[in-house]
């Protein structure tokens, strides 16, 4: 029963978002330029770009070992 409500209002919190970008995207009576859409297709291609670089470098390290807890090394008193 919790786990569908939650669902449910994420659902519902999605398509009040999505209702919201629809009014605002066409609710105004202004043209966006061709470099206009240029210029979002290029932003949401570098976010892409730059995400994948990302979780690319955190694939690397963990398999690397560079995110690994450091280890002491005890020294030992010689007698």
């Amino acid at each position: 029963m919790r786990t569908t409500l939650t669902i449910a209002a994420l659902v519902l919190i999605l398509l009040a978002a999505l209702a919201f970008a629809w009014f605002g995207w066409t609710g105004t009576d202004a043209d966006v330029p061709a470099a206009g859409y240029g210029a979002l297709a290029a932003g949401i291609f570098g976010a892409v770009v730059i995400g994948c670089g990302l979780m690319a470098l955190i694939f690397y390290s963990h398999r690397h070992g560079y995110d690994a807890q450091p280890e002491r090394e005890e020294r030992k008193l010689h007698d």
